[in-house]
């Protein structure tokens, strides 16, 4: 039987057979537009529907759906791999929402390319744009919204795992059960390091020596790997997949990259876009729920360092240091080559937090 092309990643967007698929600028392409509204006609018995793009920025095609009583937002995933992952997915919103966090509603998934050549999962349209947008325009109340991030995150992680890294779809379907590929956490965590590493240094972002550098603060930190069972972590917490107004959070979605990993990993992600400021409110949120576990400002840093490399090799990889202000992940005013040096920038930040237990202030 053919592997899981999830089974040996450390993350998808760059691990992936196909590389950086849907990384690039791509619209929604009309042919299938057309398919999907065959199908989701035929799954719904409706004559009426309409299909039109809805303009993602991520890996995805999306869609809009109208039934003519409701709006409905579509997700399709047409890599090569025939990757099923989006169903993993689709049972995760159900059990976060089960807790209390806001996710969309799924309304129907299917990953088996059975009548069409891409999985597909349609979603409750929720009538609120990203956090980003508000962010980017200094309209969002970032202190209240990060401590709501803080404790949502604190939430999901009463959701927990056998095994870590990508959850196995197979025995999720079969037995109802979360379990991650790799039996030990430590081998998922340092999965691809030497080659995204490697890459860094082929493509003139990083030197040989800072490269080295890296690895060795990893290996002196190995012992925070031994953690003896993970939790849900979402692994692409950003604003952009939150939606709300400024003030509120709506929904979190797309947990396409969702793991069995440490409790420090999501709060870590967020510190690969923000201030010491908002990583306190968001620390507070967390610890209104759950407490920090042991060592957590070192582990903090380590999987902020891990987390800025498979960055900066999808950034590298995909172009975004040549994209404009209009790009989800560039400020307004700003350019690719900023993106660059705040990339840089940070990851030597999580080096060095890590490597003298660093307070939030460093950020």
């Amino acid at each position: 039987m053919k592997e899981h092309p999830r089974r040996g990643i450390y993350y998808w967007k760059c691990d992936r057979p196909a590389a950086f698929h849907g990384t690039a600028e791509r619209g929604a392409r009309s042919d299938i537009g057309q398919e999907l509204l065959r199908e989701l006609a035929a799954r719904f018995s409706s004559d009426s529907l309409t299909v039109c793009g809805a303009g993602g920025q991520g890996n995805h095609l999306t869609f809009r759906v109208d039934t003519g009583e409701r709006s409905l937002f579509v997700r399709v995933e047409d890599g090569p791999e025939h990757d099923d992952y989006i169903e993993v997915e689709s049972h995760l919103l159900g059990e976060v929402r089960a807790l209390g966090v806001p996710t969309p509603g799924v309304f129907a998934v299917d990953a088996s390319r059975e009548r069409v050549p891409f999985a597909w999962q349609v979603l409750e349209d929720i009538a609120y744009p990203d956090l980003n947008t508000h962010f980017k325009s200094d309209a969002l109340n970032v202190g209240k919204c990060a401590r709501e991030i803080g404790s949502s995150v604190a939430r999901w992680q009463a959701i927990g795992a056998e095994g870590f890294g990508p959850f196995d779809g197979g025995v999720l379907r079969g037995t109802g059960r979360l379990t991650g590929y790799h039996a030990d956490y430590a081998g998922y965590f340092l999965g691809h390091l030497e080659r995204h590493l490697r890459f860094l240094r082929d493509r003139g972002f990083l030197t040989a020596d800072e490269s080295a550098e890296i690895a060795g603060e990893m290996e002196r930190h190995h012992a925070l790997l031994h953690i003896g069972r993970g939790c849900l972590v979402h692994k692409d917490l950003a604003l952009w997949n939150i939606l709300g107004s400024e003030r509120h959070i709506a929904a979190f979605i797309d947990f396409d990259d969702a793991i069995s990993g440490d409790p420090m990993d999501d709060l870590s992600l967020l510190g690969c876009f923000h201030d010491a400021a908002f990583l306190r409110s968001a620390f507070e949120g967390y610890q209104e729920v759950r407490p920090l576990p042991p060592e957590h400002r070192r582990r903090f840093w380590l999987h902020l360092l891990r987390n800025m490399i498979v960055k900066a090799v999808i950034r590298v990889g995909a172009g975004y240091f040549e994209r404009g202000a209009a790009f989800f992940l560039i400020p307004n005013g700003a350019n690719g080559g900023t993106l660059r040096e705040f990339t840089r920038a940070r990851l030597n930040t999580a080096l060095m937090g890590l490597r003298n237990d660093g307070g939030m202030e460093i950020l």
